[in-house]
């Protein structure tokens, strides 16, 4: 009896429901990017023949190469986009932000969890309450600083307002680290440990799960950086993937824009971030039902 209402609950007509309106929200964010991927796969002379199919007529692959500079434009589109200059860039880009966050940052959230200093609650409010601040008005400051060091169109320009710590990741690692055992930092002290080396030894490896999934959501919001890197990168060498693709764009004569190149570039930039979630995307959403956000 047990096992046949477990079977029939399993089968009930709500989650038989529920499933296929899950369904169709995949179908639907899925639908873009399999749209994009059809585009960079169609011929340039068929895309227009092909626009209202789903599926392409004819695959090729020399979008792809065209992006990369391996073969000759056509159809009279001439620019040039040199993904992989762009691509290293933003792997670069995204390496130093993502590194400098994860080591400033929990450096600063542990000191906020656990050490005992004359007013930390208050300057941790007050550091959070920076969350409320909009990114535009710093950006003219920024601007001004970075030009007057004479970074302008270089890697240190770029990283420079990222690669510190960020309300949101010291927040959300102190949330992980408030929950440490004490016990585990109380034998440590009594072995002589200073209090580095116990956030370095036991309370990191303890959470190394938490910083994973930080990593991950700073990987993607650095990835996807735009308005800071087209103001500061717009020379070719120094341009990430997001400027470039925009860089593309503009480029087109009389305003008609080689679609199948577009998409193809866009597809292979968008492709880490794709893999990235699809194997490590459970642990965020843990992680972040663990922390408490919304």
């Amino acid at each position: 009896m047990m096992l046949r209402a477990t079977a029939t609950r399993q089968w009930s007509p709500g989650l038989a429901f529920a499933w296929l309106i899950l369904g169709l929200f995949i179908l639907g964010s899925l639908f873009p990017i399999w749209i994009a991927f059809k585009t960079a796969i169609t011929p340039l002379l068929d895309l227009y023949d092909t626009a209202t199919s789903p599926i392409p007529t004819e695959v090729t692959a020399s979008n792809f190469t065209r992006i990369f500079g391996l073969s000759e434009q056509q159809g009279g589109f001439n620019a040039e986009m040199k993904f992989g200059t762009a691509f290293l860039n933003s792997v670069i880009f995204t390496a130093i932000c993502v590194t400098g966050q994860i080591a400033f940052s929990s450096l600063a959230a542990y000191a906020f969890a656990r050490l005992r200093f004359f007013g930390r609650d208050v300057i941790f409010y007050l550091f959070i309450s920076a969350t409320m601040v909009p990114a535009i008005v710093l950006f003219i400051p920024n601007f001004v600083l970075i030009k007057q060091l004479g970074w302008l169109n270089t890697m240190p320009g770029l990283v420079a307002p990222f690669v510190l710590m960020t309300p949101f990741a010291v927040f959300f690692l102190r949330q992980f680290f408030l929950s440490t055992p004490s016990e585990l930092e109380d034998a440590a002290r009594l072995d002589g440990a200073s209090p580095f080396r116990i956030f370095w030894s036991i309370v990191l490896p303890v959470h190394r799960g938490a910083i994973a999934t930080l990593a991950i959501l700073l990987t993607i919001n650095s990835w996807n950086e735009f308005l800071w890197p087209y103001l500061v990168g717009r020379d070719e060498s120094a341009r990430v993937l997001s400027v470039a693709l925009t860089n593309f764009l503009q480029q087109q004569p009389n305003g008609n824009p080689d679609w199948t190149g577009l998409m193809a570039a866009t597809f292979l930039s968008i492709l880490p971030i794709i893999l990235l979630l699809v194997i490590l995307g459970r642990r965020v959403v843990e992680s972040l039902q663990f922390s408490g956000l919304k």
